[in-house]
């Protein structure tokens, strides 16, 4: 058994992969959304806190209450995407810790201060953002993840207890008409990677 991805999965989810700007009207099934969540949930975060939490917007009230804070551009697209994920942090995140972490049962000790939760949940939350929108593209979806949004608009809105905190908006389906944009330029490997 080979550990590397064969090629062709490899252009799948990074060298082929492109954000989505438009989509079918195929709609995408909550068993859909549990296969990607069965497959991203094991991706690392820091003391396994696991702070993303997703809201997945169907109806067209809770579309219209998202909508109205997309910056412009982005209005459009998520107006008409099949799905909408409303990717967040629990701020909450270790009162879990017990559950999720038992080998340290003194983990919840160390985020006692909301400031020190905060960071530590929007770190791990982004990690689990990226890992979020691979997991659609492994499982045959297209992903539009877009951050114009007015944060605080979406946090009063769908998270008004300030318990949570948005960092993404991703919308998810098939890849519709002229979806994908040209693809930007990368650094190089030489422009990023040192050696000490």
């Amino acid at each position: 058994m080979t550990l590397a991805l064969d090629p062709a999965a490899q252009d799948l989810l990074f060298r082929e992969a492109r954000t989505a700007n438009t989509f079918t009207d195929e709609p995408v099934t909550d068993e859909q959304v549990q296969a990607i969540y069965d497959l991203v949930k094991y991706a690392p975060t820091a003391f396994n806190q696991q702070p993303l939490r997703v809201v997945l917007v169907r109806s067209a009230e809770g579309r219209a209450r998202l909508v109205q804070h997309m910056a412009g551009g982005n209005q459009p697209k998520t107006s008409t995407a099949p799905l909408v994920a409303i990717l967040a942090a629990d701020n909450e995140f270790h009162e879990e810790l017990p559950t999720v972490f038992p080998v340290y049962p003194q983990a919840k000790d160390l985020f006692a201060e909301r400031p020190v939760r905060e960071k530590s949940a929007a770190l791990n939350a982004a990690l689990q953002v990226g890992y979020f929108i691979i997991g659609v593209r492994a499982a045959g979806l297209a992903a539009g993840p877009m951050t114009g949004f007015d944060a605080d608009g979406i946090n009063k809105e769908f998270f008004a207890d300030g318990a949570h905190s948005v960092l993404a908006v991703v919308n998810i389906g098939k890849p519709g008409e002229d979806a994908w944009f040209p693809r930007n330029p990368r650094l190089s490997y030489d422009e990023v990677v040192s050696t000490v």
